[in-house]
Parts: structure tokens; sequence; C-alpha cells
């Protein structure tokens, strides 16, 4: 197997757990004030005081309700106060956290990203097409968010060079008795060793590969032909082989027959013809044709 050795950046972020309250009840208190700040605006009787005291009431109401968040389930808010991360929400709901914090989502849920069909070079030297699909998920919020530009794109490059280099370190096909892993024949050993280098290349932008799988395989249009004949020349001499062991194994066993039940004595001549006849038999392409023999063999 190839040794996946792929260094990244140790990642500088790591998710913690943001600080945050129970919504509904802040909804509540936002809701509140805002009713009592209208009610002190209206009752003033132009009392400049309580037309203050009103205002204000209000305002605190709007940042009350300014640190209200909705987590959707299957995703995640990611704090940052003043430009300074400040943790993350995961519990889905309603929830209150610092009014003055930007919060950006971030979805957790596993996807999918299948790559484009690629043209390169096995490690024979082949032209190929490969492609493979990647299931992922978002495990470190905080490195996802602030480690890297762009999660997605960088898990889709990412994914696309770890392809490429698993299809240069393997031959498509082995054609030697010796064996050993190949593109073709090797599907699980490959697919666990493209699941470690992805999972490698990924790790800093706190991204969890589940599974990785190649979803196309097959040599490039100007040497499919050339291989398909090698294939089917192979496939046609291990037939071969198969067939002259299974004839010369039958013909053993019909002179043993032979000699053991005493049914005729063939001397070394009659045995070479009775063989070659056997074996032209269990041999051929096409069934072959009788020839009643009425004389010797001698004449």
């Amino acid at each position: 197997m190839v040794d996946v050795a792929v260094e990244m950046p140790a990642p500088k972020v790591t998710e913690r757990v943001g600080r945050g309250l129970n919504g509904w009840p802040m909804a509540a208190l936002a809701l509140v004030l805002a009713i009592a700040g209208v009610l002190l605006f209206v009752l003033s009787g132009g009392n400049g005081a309580l037309i203050a005291v009103g205002i204000m009431v209000f305002l605190a109401a709007l940042i009350v309700a300014g640190g209200l968040t909705a987590v959707s389930p299957g995703r995640a808010r990611v704090l940052q106060v003043l430009g300074r991360y400040a943790g993350t929400i995961r519990t889905d709901g309603l929830r209150w956290v610092n009014p003055i914090s930007t919060r950006r989502e971030v979805s957790t849920r596993i996807r999918n990203h299948e790559t484009a069909v690629a043209k390169v070079n096995d490690a024979d030297g082949n032209p190929i097409e490969i492609a493979a699909v990647v299931v992922w998920q978002v495990e470190d919020t905080a490195q996802a968010m602030f480690e890297v530009d762009d999660f997605v794109e960088f898990v889709a490059i990412q994914t696309e060079t770890a392809v490429r280099h698993i299809a240069n370190s393997y031959p498509y096909d082995v054609h030697t008795e010796d064996g050993g892993m190949s593109l073709r024949d090797s599907t699980d050993e490959i697919t666990e060793t493209l699941s470690a280098e992805i999972g490698a290349r990924v790790q800093a932008a706190g991204v969890r590969v589940i599974e990785s799988r190649i979803t196309h395989l097959a040599y490039a249009p100007e040497i499919a032909q050339a291989m398909l004949r090698r294939q089917q020349a192979g496939a046609v001499v291990a037939a071969r082989q198969r067939i002259v062991e299974g004839a010369v194994g039958m013909v053993e066993l019909a002179l043993d027959r032979l000699s053991e039940h005493e049914v005729v004595e063939l001397d070394e001549e009659r045995k070479a013809t009775m063989v070659s006849n056997l074996l032209v038999v269990l041999c051929g392409d096409r069934d072959a044709q009788p020839v009643v023999n009425a004389g010797s063999l001698y004449q």
C-alpha cells in the first residue's frame, strides 16, 4: 500500500461550546420591554422624562431581541464577538447569545462530493479516466470557518488531488503472475487508502471523511481498444490453459481405465494416435467429425 504522507498545518482554532441561554424567556422579556416602552411613550402626556424612559426601555427591548437566534437541526452557529471566536452553538431551537456577536451558520449534515472524471496516468504510464465520491461531514466548525477560506471548495480540491495521487500510485490492472494491488482488482484496499489520504488532507478544515468510493474507472479512449484486446487475449489464454489441463486429465483417465479393465491392449503408437485424437476432440473449437477407419494403422 502507498504510504499517506500529507502534512497540513496544525489548526490554530478549535471548536468550543458557545455561551447561550434558552431563547424563549428572553423573547418574552423583549416583548414585555417593547410593550412597556410603547406604553410609557404613549401615556407620557408630554412628560420628557417618561418619553426618554420609554425610548430607553424600547431600545433595551431591541437589544434583547437582537440576541435571539434560531438554530436548525443539523446546523450550527459560529459566534464572533468583536472579531474574536466566542464558541459554537449546536443546540437546536431558539437560543439567546451576546447581542453584539456575529453568527455565521455552518451545516453539520453529512454531504456528498463527486469529483469530475479526471484523465490521469496510472503507475504504468497508461492514460486512464477516474472519478470518485466522498462522503464527509463538518466535525469542527471553528476550523471549517477560520482555518480555510471556503471549506466546501477546499474539500473538493483536496479530494481531486487525492484521487489523482492514488491513480498515479497503482496500475489499472496487473498483467503479471506476481499479482499485486491494482485499481481494478483491489477495490477495498484502494478505497481504504483513498479515504485515509482524503481525511489527512482535509483534517485542517475540521472535516471528517466518512467514506469514499471510486465511481468511474476506465482506460482512456485512445488506448481502450488496445487494452480490451489485451484483456481478451489474456482471457483466451487462460481459458485455453484450463481446457488443456482438463483434456490431459481426461486422456490420462481414459488410458488408465482401458488398461485397468483390459478392454484393449495398445502399443505406444496406438496410444499416441488415441491421445492425439482425444486432444483434438476435447480442445477443438468446433465439434469433431468422426471418421471410421476400416483398415489398420500399419497399412
